[in-house]
């Protein structure tokens, strides 16, 4: 059984002998990156426009059960895509150990920092693609949102458009430290999607902001990450490759950490408030009640 799904997952010919190409891959040229992200967005502030314009009663428009099966569907392409990668990397540290002993480097090392000269080809790139791909069915959560709350969701906008960006870079400029974030990311969303699936069904949500804590959790771990990376690429005598495309990557990243702290912070600041000014309303009842029996 396990080997038959090695075999699937990281042996199999399309898988091993991929490779990013502008006239093979779908979706691989820059035109098609900017077009389908300037596409999502002007789709979506025409869908928020056109509900202002014929329901202005701002109630949600009912979507049946295809949030749930979209969160399903998005937990199981995750679970497969980190189980893929997994295992592609495993395959790729044992083919090229021999070379690495040459350069003294490390499969922790490989992870963080692919050598130079290192092209979009082999096991690890096919799931790198088939997770960009995956980041065009990911951005259906923006229309879902549009369609529930009523509202343009800005940073899902600005977030899902980053993404879209970041992981076309990866597989363009054989970009170090994709590896490890795919693995991150995939494990993270297999348990924020499958948390979805599970409050959509019905089932008891937690008690705490659970997805914007993974999210927070996802995010640290990406900027430990990235301080790897940039040491070793320091340490290292020929570098990392694609660390043009990692600074500009470092970049954007700090930017979804900003905006998320930013949200992170006023909830935390609300919840607070809140509490506090329901303690202050029990207090007051309290001493009015007081009051009302010193009366009788």
């Amino acid at each position: 059984m396990i080997e038959r799904l090695t075999y699937y997952l990281s042996e199999h010919p399309s898988i091993a002998n991929f490779r990013w190409s502008h006239t093979h891959s779908w979706g691989s040229t820059w035109s098609f990156l900017f077009t389908s992200i300037s596409s999502y967005l002007g789709l979506t502030l025409f869908l928020h426009l056109t509900l202002l314009l014929l329901l202005r009663h701002r109630r949600p428009v009912p979507l049946g059960p295809v949030p749930a099966l979209h969160s399903l569907s998005m937990a199981l392409i995750s679970a497969t895509i980190f189980t893929g990668i997994l295992f592609s990397a495993a395959a790729e540290i044992r083919d090229t150990r021999w070379f690495w002993r040459r350069s003294k480097t490390t499969p922790f090392q490989w992870l963080l920092c692919f050598p130079l000269g290192t092209r979009p080809s082999g096991r690890v790139f096919f799931w790198s693609y088939i997770f960009y791909l995956s980041r065009f069915l990911h951005t259906l959560r923006t229309y879902f949102t549009v369609l529930r709350r009523r509202k343009l969701p800005l940073s899902q906008l600005f977030n899902h458009s980053i993404l879209i960006c970041m992981s076309f870079l990866w597989l363009e400029f054989s970009q170090s430290f994709q590896v490890l974030a795919i693995l991150l990311t995939t494990s993270v969303y297999s348990v924020v999607y499958g948390y979805r699936f599970w409050t959509a069904i019905g089932l008891p949500s937690a008690c705490f902001p659970f997805v914007l804590n993974c999210q927070m959790v996802l995010l640290g771990a990406n900027l430990l990450c990235h301080v790897g990376v940039l040491l070793l690429h320091l340490i290292k005598g020929g570098g990392c490759n694609g660390i043009g495309a990692w600074v500009f990557n470092s970049v954007l990243n700090a930017a979804i950490l900003l905006l998320f702290l930013n949200f992170y912070v006023k909830m935390h600041l609300g919840r607070r408030r809140r509490k506090v000014g329901d303690h202050f309303n029990a207090m007051v009842e309290a001493q009015v009640h007081e009051v009302k029996q010193k009366d009788i």
